[in-house]
């Protein structure tokens, strides 16, 4: 394991049950970096979200998007000679995404106004790493965590959102993208799996998206 990873800001990517909070743990315990981690169990509209999206899904997307932009705006000011790389498991854009998928035609358009207001303060990351997994997988991870409000989740729903990620994915330039397929791998028992994620972390990638494999 190296010392310090080449980057400072680094995100955790995939779709829901992928392990991206998990990596962002183990990443945290073994760099000592500065952990950003999505609050999403504060979102009081998320139950009801799951049990009637198209209702719901203007309270549900707006509500992420005010406590993502509070918390990263906190976390990202602040800066510590001891904690020389921050690593977040979720990047604002994501927001968008989520949007887009979710709302109808007249909600997103009002979304996406109040959104580019809000994106113009972050920093980019200087890596952004995505976990692609099978829905298949994907829906068994959901299984095992057993989240009420979650457990509702379909396959067609985890596809959309799939979609939305690597269709934005194939126009992104300005930082690097990395795609893994990590399949089904259990990387938090797996530790040549762990090990073999930590050294694509700590290769240099050119802005644009790279598709890789474990």
């Amino acid at each position: 394991m190296s010392e310090l990873l080449p980057y400072r800001y680094l995100v955790v990517e995939g779709n829901i049950g992928a392990g991206k909070t998990t990596l962002c743990q183990m990443l945290e315990r073994d760099y000592s970096a500065r952990l950003i981690l999505e609050q999403f169990t504060d979102n009081p509209f998320l139950p009801s979200f799951y049990e009637d999206r198209e209702r719901f899904a203007f309270q549900v997307e707006l509500f992420f998007m005010a406590e993502r932009h509070r918390q990263l705006q906190d976390s990202l000011s602040q800066t510590s000679i001891f904690q020389q790389l921050t690593v977040g498991d979720y990047f604002f854009l994501k927001t968008l995404l989520f949007a887009k998928n979710n709302l109808k035609e007249d909600e997103y358009r009002l979304f996406s106004r109040l959104f580019s207001v809000l994106n113009t303060t972050f920093a980019k990351p200087d890596l952004l790493l995505y976990i692609h997994r099978p829905v298949e997988v994907l829906l068994s991870n959901i299984k095992k965590r057993a989240r009420n409000y979650e457990q509702d989740i379909d396959a067609e729903y985890l596809l959309e959102i799939q979609t939305a990620y690597l269709e934005y994915f194939k126009t992104q330039d300005q930082i690097p993208v990395v795609i893994v397929d990590f399949g089904g791998t259990d990387f938090t028992t797996d530790e040549k799996q762990y090990s073999r994620i930590l050294e694509l972390l700590n290769k240099p990638y050119a802005p644009g998206t790279h598709y890789l494999s474990l």
